[in-house]
């Protein structure tokens, strides 16, 4: 077996440990939903969840929390780069989904719907 490094518990590397895991599992949550969605819905759908996160995330993690208020620049640009990341890995997802669904026999490959290299 291996050995699993013991943390005292009311340290402060307890606490920190708690913290980092804590703000991993919400940016592995956030990245799930959108891969998720975008293998079983396709992109369009992972897209639409994404935009409808933001106002969920404006509301509950930027300060003051719980409440809307107005979005400074460095607001929105975080927002911007979530939604872009978002996107990205939703489009990523779609195309897992539609090579998975060529190998399958799901999909003509000649289907307007899948890029085709023509060499």
């Amino acid at each position: 077996m291996f050995s699993v490094p013991q943390i005292r518990p009311w340290s402060w590397r307890a606490f920190v440990l708690g913290v980092l895991v804590w703000a991993a599992s919400a940016l592995v949550q956030a990245a799930c939903v959108a891969l998720i969605v975008g293998i079983l819905a396709g992109a369009p759908a992972a897209a639409f969840v994404m935009l409808l996160t933001i106002p969920l995330v404006w509301w509950a993690f930027m300060p003051p929390f719980f409440e809307f208020s107005r979005l400074t620049r460095a607001d929105a640009e975080s927002i911007n780069l979530f939604f872009l990341l978002g996107v990205l890995l939703a489009g990523l997802a779609d195309l897992c989904r539609q090579t998975m669904m060529i190998g399958r026999g799901g999909l003509n490959p000649a289907d307007k719907s899948v890029a085709s290299n023509s060499q």
